[in-house]
């Protein structure tokens, strides 16, 4: 264990020159030790014994916990602000309540800083946003990912509008490096009012339960202007963000847990825009046949089934990654490997509600592509989809704009593209679900698909309503039409005939048509018109 020779503040010992005589360089480097060593301390055992209590690691601890063994190069630990005022010129730790630097995760460099909660809460003041902006601004530069690890109770009042525009240029800095390099915010303490916004801005958020919290105003604000009761967690816990909200896209127990999982999202993920995803190699054959996928999915289009067993049966080795597991369950978003090479795959899941379009499956499904196509990821689409969620809630909450944003990612997007429609494939939803007709590279489906405006049962009930209220039988003459529509325009063939589907495929042979096409689009390049950006729907 460390030993600390003592807790008070570094600038509390005394200062180079202070002592008599000349120095040697040894004594030099022995107070440079020392210097560190206090750094490192913080404000001392006692606050690193809290932070412990509270079942949190400091920042150091998850720092060794994210990088590979001694790769991490610390930048400005001995920073420290210089503000004055409200006491603070008598507490000048080194470091400044952030720790910055850059490492290696699997060999590959990684920037990364993270909140001492120990110092000021964590607090952001100008020295600390400064050392935040200066590793930003070395990870856009050197084309590599950066990791916030986040545990900081927001804007340091003492030090009043100069902490609220360091947070003005970490935004800045988000925005300018989004879709340039892969930006990861870890959530492990709480994370309030402007704060907040930096791991919005990023592409994805890790959250732990009980120990970190996100929210714009905080539970006595919100009883204070609207008389509500809620507890932090209640307001803005992990589990809230990840099932309700959609801010965080997973969750886990514990720090060790999480950090685990931001390095394995980190091995899918290429350095910078200019990369392709890391290739791994498997063992895994790619003409590995898939017979048990004919067991899988129903032929029956209304019988349910599990989409995760679906992509298991494909992936690489069984392996996947999946995002926002808990929120907006009726899609699944993952990343996973086929024959090696990285792979989004966006699937309907009939086991949640269908599998229907609403407005959180959209919006989910739309980020997801987006991020794939700002990082060179080929998508790979499967479509059982019954179409949109009707009802008055989804219409007044903009359905149409927000089903739109899905709309627009794909048409938007230049990576390989391939879509798979499994069974139903009806309405709109057919459209949106990376059809041919938006620009699908490679559209299939298997002998069991029915691709149509909707199912035979409401085309019959539109198309010949007054026929069926005439005849006799009624119900008779319903089922005749039911039959007749599906046999004339839902059969498995009618949109490969008509050159919508290019090949329908026997789904034993999935994963080897996938992989065989994924090599082919392999050297794709597509460019979009030249414009300053897009306007998508919001």
């Amino acid at each position: 264990m460390t030993t600390v020779a003592s807790t008070e503040p570094p600038h509390a010992q005394p200062r180079p020159g202070e002592r008599s005589g000349p120095r040697s360089p040894r004594d030099r480097v022995a107070e440079l030790a020392l210097i560190k060593e206090q750094a490192r301390a913080a404000t001392g055992p006692a606050a690193t014994a809290r932070q412990h209590a509270r079942g949190k690691l400091t920042a150091h601890e998850r720092i060794a916990l994210l990088l590979d063994p001694d790769s991490f190069t610390e930048v400005e630990g001995l920073r420290r602000h210089r503000a004055t005022g409200f006491g603070l010129e008598a507490k000048r730790h080194h470091g400044d309540g952030v720790v910055t630097g850059w490492g290696t995760v699997e060999g590959r460099t990684v920037f990364v800083y993270a909140h001492d909660f120990r110092v000021f809460g964590g607090a952001l003041g100008e020295a600390h946003a400064q050392k935040i902006h200066k590793i930003m601004d070395m990870a856009l530069s050197a084309g590599a990912p950066i990791v916030s690890l986040n545990d900081g109770a927001g804007a340091r009042i003492q030090e009043g509008v100069a902490a609220l525009a360091g947070y003005g240029g970490i935004f800045q800095r988000n925005t300018r490096a989004s879709g340039i390099i892969p930006q990861i915010s870890v959530m492990l303490g709480p994370c309030a009012g402007g704060a907040a916004y930096s791991p919005a801005l990023t592409d994805f958020v890790f959250m732990v339960r009980e120990t970190s919290q996100m929210f714009i105003t905080g539970p006595d604000v919100v009883r204070a202007v609207t008389g509500e009761e809620i507890t932090q967690d209640g307001l803005g816990g992990a589990q809230v963000h990840s099932a309700v909200s959609g801010v965080s896209h997973f969750v886990y127990d514990d720090e060790a847990g999480c950090l685990r999982d931001v390095r394995y999202l980190l091995s899918y993920l290429p350095s910078n825009n200019r990369q392709l995803p890391p290739a791994a190699p498997t063992t895994d054959p790619a003409d590995r046949p898939n017979p048990a996928l004919l067991d899988l999915v129903p032929a029956d289009p209304s019988r349910v089934y599990d989409i995760h067993q679906v992509i298991a049966e494909l992936a690489d080795d069984g392996e996947y990654f999946e995002v926002h597991t808990a929120w907006a369950p009726n899609v699944v978003c993952a990343l996973t490997r086929l024959g090696g090479q990285v792979t989004g795959v966006i699937a309907n899941q009939p086991a949640s509600c269908a599998g229907v379009l609403d407005i959180d499956a959209s919006e989910k499904a739309a980020r997801f592509v987006q991020f794939c196509d700002a990082f060179n990821i080929a998508l790979v689409t499967l479509v059982d989809v019954p179409g949109f969620l009707p009802g008055v809630r989804q219409e007044h909450h903009g359905i149409i704009r927000r089903g739109a944003k899905l709309l627009y990612a794909y048409c938007n997007a230049t990576v390989p593209r391939i879509s798979l429609v499994l069974r139903k494939a009806y309405g709109g939803a057919y459209i949106v679900m990376d059809s041919r007709s938006i620009g699908a590279d490679l559209a299939l489906a298997w002998p069991t698909n029915e691709i149509a405006v909707m199912g035979a049962e409401g085309a019959a009930n539109v198309i010949f309503r007054r026929e069926i209220n005439a005849a006799p039988d009624p119900e008779a003459a319903r089922h005749h039409r039911i039959k007749e529509y599906r046999t004339e325009l839902m059969h498995p063939y009618y949109a490969a005939e008509r050159g919508l589907v290019d090949d329908v495929i026997d789904p034993a042979d999935t994963r080897k048509v996938l992989i065989g096409a994924l090599r082919m689009l392999h050297g794709k390049h597509a460019e979009l018109p030249h414009r300053k950006h897009g306007n998508p729907p919001q």
